[in-house]
């Protein structure tokens, strides 16, 4: 992808960033979809070392070419916060004296975050996840009639669902007990 960018003794900032705009919302976008970061976050780290970079050596050479290694770096950096970020677990359903209005909410948003996720995922996953976490806990053969695919199927599609469910909130999610050196 060939970006113009204007020459330099007529390159500002605003006109810089104006011309790397589209190709660094791309870019972030396809690195957070790999990494399991917010795409916003990526793009905003970019933009400030830029400007960190156009305030002490001037525009680079490249722009293109800098940004996509930018948006990387950033990508990497992102993943390895998430590694040191332990997860909490899912909160358990509170009854009696254990009822209170924090482990209330913190259940909610487990569940909106799980439905979020479940939201995400490609083809006929959404559909099929969704009706298996039901709460009328529908039968095989009542969710295979309302997704019009036969009974058989469901298993096999349920199984790479959730492998790629889980894919994604490992992304998301670093893994508990994650070992090794922190930087």
């Amino acid at each position: 992808m060939t970006i113009s960018v204007p020459t330099a003794p007529s390159r500002t900032a605003s006109d810089l960033f104006r011309a790397l705009r589209p190709l660094l919302a791309a870019e972030a976008r396809a690195e957070a979809a790999g990494e399991g970061v917010d795409p916003g976050d990526l793009e905003q780290a970019v933009w400030l070392r830029l400007l960190e970079l156009l305030d002490g050596e001037g525009p680079p050479a490249d722009p293109a070419g800098w940004l996509r290694r930018a948006v990387q770096a950033e990508a990497r950096l992102a993943r390895r916060r998430t590694w040191r970020e332990l997860p909490h677990p899912a909160p358990q359903a509170a009854t009696g004296d254990a009822a209170c209005p924090e482990r209330a909410a913190l259940t909610e948003e487990w569940r909106r975050t799980l439905r979020d996720a479940v939201r995400r995922l490609p083809g006929r996953c959404p559909g099929l996840l969704a009706a298996m976490l039901s709460p009328t806990d529908p039968t095989y053969r009542e969710i295979a009639g309302a997704l019009g695919m036969s009974q058989g199927s469901l298993g096999p599609m349920r199984s790479r669902c959730l492998g790629c469910l889980r894919r994604m909130l490992a992304a998301e999610v670093a893994a508990p007990g994650q070992r090794g050196k922190e930087r």
